[in-house]
């Protein structure tokens, strides 16, 4: 017997002449934080619209709790949890007439509708607003209101697409606590983001782009398998100026700016130390600290970027 939640097997969407998402394949165990990132347009919302059979796929197929998404639709429809990058909630009903609806869609029967009532209410911290108009409340508060909606009818398994999209981190915090805890009570988790720094908090992660899987793994394993060069994290002025001179010598392997500072890849750490100190002393720029870093998952995307780009431009 399977010990997953989620099979996928060569599974493709087209539109038209357009691959959104081009064979895929990957499994999801039981009871894990499964990320799936990529950037906007990668293929990530059309991938979970045909797990959570709203979208029929092109070719290939899929099982989501053990349920063909071609052949048994709506038993997968009653298997899961969904939320979508809206929250999946309407905004002009109020906090309590959302709770109802949705609890009676999963056909919540009174006793469980009260019960699960109270406990979405409590999560959300909304206790007091059960009146208040939903379009009304600030993003985080209406983003643990669509959570408590998606997940009213206790699914084991539960879809997230782009669930911390347009609110601020400390709320994109709050909210993979509660993610977490899900977790912990043996949900299995699918979530989609483009928030590098949260993928850091799933168990294992698919990186997708232009429609194709292009890495998968652990975020340990990601960092460890596809970065086997040392990064140094040059802090300086003119840190645009400063890519440009460096990314032309020979040990610079992969150069990009994070934030105010400039990661570069390098083959050789001794001549690259040398070297980036030399250039910047030539070019009137202040150095104020050149350290060897970890890698982070956004220097493992970018890399794999690159790679899949060189390789686009690579003749047959």
């Amino acid at each position: 017997m399977s010990n997953h939640a989620i099979e996928v097997e060569r599974l493709t969407k087209r539109f038209g002449d357009f691959t959104a998402v081009d064979h895929i394949d990957f499994a999801v165990k039981e009871g894990e934080i499964f990320g799936f990132l990529g950037a906007n347009g990668a293929g990530k919302s059309t991938t979970i619209r045909m797990l959570c059979a709203l979208l029929q796929p092109t070719e290939g197929t899929a099982r989501v709790g053990g349920h063909d998404i071609t052949d048994a639709p709506e038993k997968v429809k009653e298997t899961i949890g969904y939320m979508s990058q809206r929250f999946s909630l309407y905004e002009d009903l109020t906090v309590e007439e959302n709770i109802h609806f949705f609890g009676k869609v999963y056909g919540l029967t009174d006793v469980a509708l009260r019960e699960r009532k109270a406990w979405a209410l409590t999560m959300a911290n909304l206790h007091g607003r059960e009146t208040s108009i939903t379009g009304t409340l600030p993003g985080g508060w209406k983003q643990r209101l669509a959570l408590g909606c998606a997940v009213l009818h206790r699914p084991r398994i539960v879809f997230l697409d782009e669930p911390t999209s347009g609110v601020d981190p400390l709320m994109r915090r709050t909210f993979w606590e509660l993610i977490n805890e899900l977790s912990s009570e043996g949900v299995t988790v699918l979530v989609t983001t483009h928030f590098l720094e949260e993928a850091e908090y799933c168990n294992d992660l698919i990186l997708i782009n232009a429609g194709r899987i292009i890495a998968n793994g652990s975020p340990k394993e990601l960092k460890r398998d596809h970065i086997k060069t040392p990064i140094l994290e040059v802090q300086c002025s003119n840190v645009i100026e400063a890519m440009e001179w460096i990314e032309r010598e020979p040990w610079a392997v992969e150069t990009s700016v994070f934030g105010t500072n400039l990661h570069v890849s390098v083959s050789d750490e001794k001549a690259a130390r040398a070297g980036i100190r030399k250039i910047l002393k030539a070019k009137g720029m202040t150095l104020s600290s050149l350290d060897r870093i970890t890698p982070s998952l956004e220097d493992v995307f970018l890399y794999l970027l690159d790679r899949e780009s060189q390789r686009e431009r690579t003749p047959v």
